[in-house]
């Protein structure tokens, strides 16, 4: 038996979903499981192998994992696509099917099994103590298709050390030179979030990791984000802002300090979850 986590990526989406699936599958491997990591592109593959996942397998779409896991194996899908009922083939055909709910009222269609989406579920590098640097780091995300860090040139201040996302092209990265005197590249992700006193993004994921391992955040709500999300930013005390706007920002930055009392992140859980279901 070997279990298939598919984590939804690409140019398109940031890597929130890889982060999760790295954090559970090396917590997976440790309890003596074989997984393997199913992705959209070759880049996120190379970030997996950052993030401690040695293999992974590049598909399509969610409807063609089947062309890679085979009867009775398992599957975990954390995945926004439409599956077009393939879904009810893979809870037919293998030995135990999880997806990540999209929705936090969300229930089980075919039999398979719905993991929450309102749980913290990040990599233990999060929750050991490091020491803090007196910088406030920047990560809009993994992508900008849109340069909205150009656009939105006014919003930043000085002082702010911009993170680079891993799916931003050279030439980019040389009109933000003209903004920010600092730029991080992307593949200080870990280290950078983990000690940075403040860190601002628009990236859920990051927020969580962030603000597990510490750090005073501000989230920049771009609109599109679901209950379940702003739930768990609200949970983890996470200052939330609409858009780019400074005095807001300005404002949050004041109030923004150091809380006690962090919830925990909950990845052991979640494992334990998939452990009983499998009678492992």
């Amino acid at each position: 038996m070997k279990l298939y986590y598919y984590a939804h990526t690409g140019h398109a989406n940031s890597l929130d979903r890889l982060r999760k699936a790295s954090a559970l599958l090396n917590t997976l491997n440790a309890h003596g499981l074989d997984t393997m990591l199913l992705l959209n592109d070759f880049r996120a593959g190379l970030v997996a192998k950052e993030l401690g996942i040695k293999d992974s397998v590049t598909i399509e779409t969610v409807m063609d994992i089947d062309a890679i896991a085979t009867f009775g194996d398992v599957v975990i899908i954390d995945s926004p696509e439409d599956d077009k009922g393939r879904m009810e083939q893979y809870c037919r055909d293998y030995k135990q099917v999880f997806r990540f709910a999209e929705e936090d009222n969300a229930t089980s269609r075919y039999g398979e099994i719905v993991l929450p989406c309102d749980v913290c579920i990040t990599d233990d590098i999060y929750t050991q103590a490091s020491t803090k640097e007196e910088r406030t780091l920047l990560f809009l995300g993994d992508n900008d298709r849109d340069k909205k860090i150009l656009a939105q040139a006014d919003f930043f201040d000085e002082s702010m050390e911009l993170l680079l996302g891993h799916y931003f092209y050279v030439k980019y990265e040389k009109d933000l030179a003209n903004i920010f005197t600092t730029m991080h590249e992307s593949d200080e992700y870990s280290e950078l979030i983990s000690n940075s006193k403040n860190v601002v993004t628009t990236s859920p994921q990051c927020a969580l990791e962030a603000r597990i391992s510490g750090a005073n955040v501000i989230f920049i709500d771009d609109g599109k984000q679901k209950n379940c999300t702003k739930k768990l930013l609200d949970e983890f005390q996470i200052l939330t802002i609409d858009g780019f706007d400074k005095q807001k920002y300005q404002q949050a930055m004041l109030n923004n300090t150091k809380k006690s009392n962090i919830p925990t992140q909950k990845t052991e859980i979640i494992v334990s979850k998939i452990l009983n279901n499998l009678s492992l």
